[in-house]
């Protein structure tokens, strides 16, 4: 804070862009967008080393190149920029494997996933471009149903295999957003955290007080307990259907059979693991999970109809307890 007010004060500027590890700190940068100087702040999405490989791009693109530069900060497109792999590829892949699965019409992804969802499954998300940077932005996302009070832990210890009080973030539709957090812009890079709204939270009753450490993660905090942290702030992700169609509607699908504009969206991978890439890396961590069901491109995996998977994931329940 101390750092924004002096460039703000030395520059007279009214709006900061951050890059670097730190601007990773997600809880910093809300604190910086509620109580400092600057009208806006946006925080370069790969904000570690591996964005100086984009700096590089764009510097060579207007400064070398000498293209003519926009003052539009979606030129990153939603940080989108990753391999993607076709139906025709995906379907290859799976023929090739002898691995069961139902091919949907597009139309029929959003309110399938949807409704998986509501049924409280779990499920893999593999669509479309992989996001650049940490976050899983709805490329290679594990969706499940926010309003849940058990989904926190049960993802927690049964797909990704850490301790089960492990945060959650929420996904919401961007005109949504105001509806549940104290947030009147967008997030897309899921790099703020915001409070939840006063009348989204619960009220706990007065034992909840006296509750210290990890018990105080089961009190129900809110209409979406599985992504209200213990201070009743949320990691936000806002979703535009510009950038991410099929993503958005399929949100915009479960808020149609629910009334909730958002779920829980976390990355595709387990503890110690980067976020998957291929579908061979997408089917892996489907089989050494408990996740429920699979969607990549129009193709939709129920566990249940899979062989039985030999190899064991390296790292299980018992290993997080101990």
């Amino acid at each position: 804070m101390r750092m924004a007010r002096h460039v703000h004060a030395q520059t007279g500027l009214h709006r900061l862009c951050l890059a670097g590890g730190v601007a990773l700190n997600c809880v910093a940068n809300g604190r910086l967008l509620r109580d400092g100087p600057f009208e806006d702040i946006w925080i370069q999405p790969a904000a570690g080393d591996a964005g100086g490989a984009l700096g590089a791009a764009f510097f060579t693109w207007f400064s070398y190149l000498d293209n003519p530069r926009t003052p539009d900060s979606r030129m990153q497109k939603a940080s989108y920029l990753g391999p993607e792999f076709s139906d025709d590829a995906i379907e290859a892949y799976l023929k090739e494997k002898q691995i069961p699965y139902i091919r949907l019409e597009r139309s029929a992804i959003p309110r399938t996933v949807a409704e998986l969802v509501e049924q409280q499954n779990v499920v893999g998300w593999f669509q479309g471009r992989m996001e650049f940077g940490p976050r899983a932005l709805g490329s290679r996302s594990i969706l499940g149903d926010p309003r849940s009070p058990s989904m926190q832990s049960v993802i927690n210890l049964k797909i990704k295999f850490r301790e089960s009080f492990r945060p959650f973030a929420p996904t919401v539709l961007e005109d949504r957003v105001s509806d549940y957090f104290e947030l009147d812009r967008e997030s897309p890079y899921m790099l703020i955290v915001a409070p939840v709204r006063q009348d989204r939270l619960a009220r706990p009753g007065s034992e909840a007080e006296s509750l210290s450490g990890l018990d105080k993660r089961r009190v129900i905090r809110s209409e979406i307990p599985a992504v209200t942290h213990v201070d009743n702030s949320a990691r936000i992700q806002t979703v535009r259907h510009s950038d991410n169609p099929l993503y958005h509607e399929m949100i915009s699908a479960f808020a149609e059979r629910t009334g909730c504009p958002l779920l829980i969206n976390t990355s595709f991978n387990v503890r110690g693991e980067p976020i998957v890439c291929t579908p061979d890396d997408a089917f892996t961590c489907f089989m050494r999970t408990q996740m429920d069901y699979l969607i990549m491109g129009s193709f939709l995996l129920d566990k249940n109809e899979q062989k039985p998977w030999t190899e064991r994931a390296e790292r299980t329940r018992q290993d997080v307890l101990d």
